[in-house]
C-alpha cells in the first residue's frame, strides 16, 4: 500500500492527503513552499538535452504548498462511517468490544426519528447487535451506557484518522502535537490496524 503526501498550506496547516503523482504536478507547476520528512518517492523523469543526465525528484512526505491564495483548512470534516468507527478505535462504544467495519454500525445516540441530528456530537460506533437493543430509545430510557462521549475531531486528527492504514511516522508525528482528543499513538494505530487485519482474516476477535 503506497504512503500518500501530506499537503499543507504554506502556513503549515494542514489540507489533504495526495497522491505522489499530483505532488510531482505541484512541482513542476513551481507551487511547493518547502517540504519536510522523508522521501516517499523516488520518481525518474526524462533525461537532459544538454547533459543527458536523467532528472531525478525525491517526493517527500509532506508539502507546504504556495499561491495566489493560500488554501484554508477546513474546520468541518465530513463525517464518514470509515473516520468514525476510527474516531472510536472500531470498538462498540455499548458493549466495549472491537470489531471489523462490517461488524460496525454508526448509532445516533439522540435517535435520528426523535430529533437527532447526524453530526459527530451525537454519532458513535455501535456493533450491530448493541444498535438493534438500543432502537430509537435514549439512553436515559434504557440501561445503556456510552463508554466515551463522541467528538468531532479537528483537522489534524480527521487527516490522521482517514489515513490511519498508511500514515508514516515523520507524518503522524506532524500531525499528532495538534492533537485535542484522539489519543492513539502510532503504534498504538499499527496494532490496531494489525488487529482488524486479523479479525477479517477469521483469526482471534480484536484485542487493542
Amino acid at each position: 500500500m503506497e504512503a500518500r503526501v501530506l499537503r499543507l498550506n504554506v502556513a503549515g496547516q494542514p489540507i489533504e492527503w495526495l497522491h505522489w503523482k499530483d505532488c510531482v504536478c505541484l512541482y513542476a507547476r513551481g507551487l511547493v513552499a518547502w517540504t519536510l520528512g522523508g522521501v516517499v518517492k523516488k520518481v525518474h523523469g526524462g533525461h537532459s538535452r544538454m547533459t543527458g543526465l536523467q532528472t531525478v525528484l525525491d517526493v517527500p512526505a509532506i508539502v507546504a504548498c504556495d499561491g495566489e491564495r493560500m488554501s484554508r483548512m477546513r474546520l468541518d470534516p465530513p463525517l464518514t462511517n470509515a473516520a468514525l468507527f476510527y474516531r472510536d478505535n472500531c470498538q462498540c462504544l455499548y458493549c466495549g468490544n472491537y470489531f471489523t467495519f462490517a461488524e460496525l454500525s454508526r448509532d445516533h445516540v439522540h435517535p435520528s426519528s426523535r430529533g437527532g441530528v447526524d453530526k459527530w456530537e451525537n454519532v458513535v460506533a455501535a456493533c450491530k447487535r448493541c444498535n438493534q437493543r438500543k432502537g430509537d430509545a435514549l439512553l436515559s430510557e434504557i440501561n445503556m451506557e456510552l463508554l466515551a462521549l463522541p467528538y468531532r475531531p479537528n483537522p489534524y486528527e480527521y487527516l490522521a484518522l482517514i489515513n490511519s492504514r498508511r500514515i508514516r511516522g515523520d507524518q503522524f508525528e506532524y500531525l499528532q502535537p495538534q492533537f485535542s482528543r484522539y489519543n492513539l499513538t502510532l503504534d498504538d494505530l499499527i496494532n490496531l490496524n494489525e488487529n482488524f487485519d486479523n479479525r477479517v482474516r477469521g483469526n482471534a476477535p480484536i484485542m487493542i
